[in-house]
């Protein structure tokens, strides 16, 4: 596989998998604080890493050089995390994964500001489509709510989540010093850990632990092994090798795996007009894939 294939092979595992932490996610946010939560995926999933890193490429000393960076980048994802937990206690899972796919706007905006990436028209269209169909089904296929501008508060925090993750995307290209994506996850990881200890210390210290549900030791192992550890080395895998609005252009696929996340865990399906939307995130899917085969085909023929 080439390496834009293999890029975008990345973002559809992470698209699968980062579907599964709406629906999970939805089930256990007003069973333990997001803070606490989320300090506990972050270590958690650093020590998965930090295995997995020393088993394959190792840690070497370069790798901490300029430690601010991960800093950074924790910061940025351990926001994005809080923010969406918070934002889970009152959005449904599919509003919140509809949000989400706002979040290639974003991107795009972020990486022309930090790296100077192009946004060609074909793929303006594209972010375009994908964005009317997330509005869609953020206003449920209502008319009179989209006029009236209704968007709940989950939502509403949520979307600032969303913006710290756009930021994000573009960061690690910018900060990348030429680390391994298992190096540079487990740098982030470490850092987003310590952050959160610090900011919701007092929740971490209020919650008890003995006595949750077995339902949150469900989700937070998976958003600890599955949307953090797994979908960390993904996204900086296909940042690296793919523009930041392509890479984070596969979130249009989120609301169609969390539907099917739903349907498994034995929720009811959406209405129909509320699918129409789901179909035009995948159609924007489907825009930007086809403009980068075409983008592909004319350089190879330049270059014959």
């Amino acid at each position: 596989m080439s390496p834009q294939a293999r890029g975008h092979l990345a973002m559809l595992v992470f698209s699968a998998l980062v579907a599964g932490s709406f629906s999970l996610g939805s089930m256990i946010a007003n069973e333990i604080a997001p803070a606490a939560l989320n300090a506990a995926r972050f270590a958690i999933a650093g020590v998965v890493i930090g295995i997995a890193a020393l088993m394959t490429t190792g840690l070497p000393r370069s790798a901490a050089r300029a430690p601010w960076r991960y800093l950074v980048l924790g910061g940025l994802f351990s926001a994005y995390f809080v923010l969406m937990f918070y934002g889970l206690k009152t959005a449904p899972p599919v509003s919140a994964a509809a949000v989400f796919t706002l979040t290639p706007i974003l991107s795009a905006v972020a990486g022309w500001v930090l790296l100077r990436q192009i946004t060609t028209p074909h793929m303006a269209l594209a972010l375009s489509v994908g964005a009317v169909g997330a509005l869609w089904v953020v206003f449920r296929a209502d008319w009179l709510a989209f006029r009236a501008f209704e968007i709940g508060q989950g939502e509403i925090i949520y979307f600032w989540g969303c913006v710290a993750h756009a930021i994000y995307t573009p960061m690690v290209r910018k900060l990348n010093r030429g680390e391994p994506p298992v190096v540079f996850t487990f740098g982030t990881l470490v850092a987003g850990c310590a952050v959160l200890t610090v900011f919701g210390w007092s929740d971490i210290r209020a919650t008890d632990w003995a006595n949750l549900p077995a339902i949150v030791w469900i989700g937070l192992f998976y958003v600890a092994v599955c949307a953090s550890a797994a979908t960390f080395v993904l996204l900086q895998y296909a940042t690296l090798l793919l523009p930041s609005a392509k890479v984070m252009a596969y979130t249009y696929l989120t609301p169609s795996w969390v539907i099917i996340w739903q349907i498994a865990l034995g929720q009811p399906a959406p209405g129909l007009l509320v699918l129409v939307g789901i179909g035009l995130t995948i159609l924007a899917l489907v825009l930007l894939l086809k403009g980068d085969d075409l983008g592909m085909a004319r350089r190879q023929t330049a270059l014959d």
